[in-house]
């Protein structure tokens, strides 16, 4: 049993959002990765207990939790165990059980809901719901099978990109289509697996740059983070120049974009949101990501509260207060291969804000930690930690 308050124990119990959780609380997170270690450091500061849930011992999480229980993701009896040791539960990534989750609400408060995990999981429902929500994505078509799959492509045309519609990050699941070359090459691939994956076909957009932008809820109230921009390298989150230099019609349009989505989720926790910005400013939004974002990491040096605490404060029913961004700042990836090179030159950059996962195996373009720089001069920035060498492999 959590050690919260009885006020708000029976409000959790109820299975009703918590309109105020109080420190002494606990709460449960599904995941044990990375951002659950940042969602847990940020509940501890306000006053909360954490546990959670991951079949790893000792995972990034748990070396901070007050409890792990160490279990599959998916295993309703781990989920059931975390909810009666909760006072809310919280999740970390989108490939949660939502149907176990629905199975406690009834003993425990979810305030992120299970609408947002569903609509993320599935990339056909995300664009639907994005485009219910007046805002502009990819060309896109539903693809159930090969024969569909050559029609939706005489609809869209090439380039196109087709994904899993579950599953699949930093590039996996996906396949760019380019020539028919390339679309007999899924015809193969269907061929001898004899099994064609419910997939999206995505048409290219011919966009300026990538964005992000983020914003957080505590299910009536919601505040926009600055928009940046974002550098990938092989499928995989490279910088993140905060914030993103944009005009002003761009800007007020991620916002309102952010908002509309929000709204439409009565968002509470951190909803990260994934944007193409094109040459002629239109901006389309990529994917949506239903908690805190690699590309939100900066947050934590260069604003006045950063998403991990605007998560926490969200779930937990606090108000939130708008986020100022108190300086620019360059976010850099360090991954496996990068673990070593950066580490030797931490005592000749008193400038780098390093933060380490605590993974136990380091393995070649795995998200081991990152690095934030606060800086008046964002491009000498970027171009001093290039020159450091220790991200060569991506160039």
């Amino acid at each position: 049993m959590p050690s919260s308050s009885e006020t708000t124990l029976t409000e959790a119990r109820s299975g009703a959002r918590v309109s105020m959780l109080q420190p002494g609380a606990t709460i449960g997170i599904v995941g044990g990765g990375q951002l659950g270690r940042m969602m847990a450091l940020s509940a501890r500061y306000h006053g909360f207990k954490v546990g959670v849930l991951d079949p790893t011992p000792d995972c990034p999480t748990g070396q901070v939790a007050d409890f792990q229980i160490v279990a599959a993701y998916d295993s309703k009896a781990a989920i059931r165990e975390l909810a009666e040791r909760s006072d809310v539960i919280t999740y970390e990534f989108e490939n949660v059980d939502a149907d176990a989750l629905d199975e406690v609400r009834d003993i425990v408060a979810v305030p992120q809901g299970t609408d947002l995990l569903r609509v993320t999981q599935d990339r056909v429902h995300e664009k639907r719901f994005i485009n219910d929500h007046g805002t502009d994505t990819a060309p896109w078509r539903a693809v159930d099978d090969y024969a569909g799959l050559l029609r939706a492509l005489g609809e869209i045309g090439y380039p196109a990109v087709l994904k899993t519609r579950t599953g699949g990050y930093d590039g996996h699941g996906q396949k760019v289509l380019r020539t028919a070359d390339d679309l007999d090459e899924v015809r193969q691939q269907n061929e001898a697996e004899g099994f064609f994956p419910p997939s999206i076909l995505e048409g290219f957009v011919d966009f300026a740059f990538e964005a992000s932008i983020l914003i957080s809820g505590n299910g009536h109230e919601f505040v926009t983070f600055p928009i940046v921009r974002n550098e990938h390298r092989n499928n995989i989150l490279h910088l993140t120049l905060a914030p993103a230099t944009v005009s002003t019609k761009v800007a007020q349009e991620a916002e309102a974009l952010a908002l509309r989505l929000a709204q439409g989720f009565d968002l509470a926790g951190t909803l990260a949101i994934e944007l193409f910005i094109t040459k002629d400013d239109r901006v389309i939004v990529n994917e949506l990501a239903p908690r805190p974002h690699n590309s939100g990491h900066y947050t934590i040096e260069a604003c006045s509260i950063d998403q991990f605490d605007a998560h926490v404060r969200g779930i937990a029913g606090w108000p939130l207060p708008k986020p100022r961004l108190l300086s620019p700042a360059v976010m850099v990836n360090v991954l496996g291969q990068h673990v070593m090179p950066t580490r030797a030159l931490i005592g000749e950059h008193p400038e780098w804000c390093l933060h380490d996962y605590g993974k136990a195996e380091i393995k070649h373009d795995r998200k081991m930690g990152h690095i934030t720089v606060l800086t008046a001069d964002i491009s000498t920035t970027v171009s001093d930690l290039e020159a450091t060498g220790c991200w060569d492999d991506l160039s």
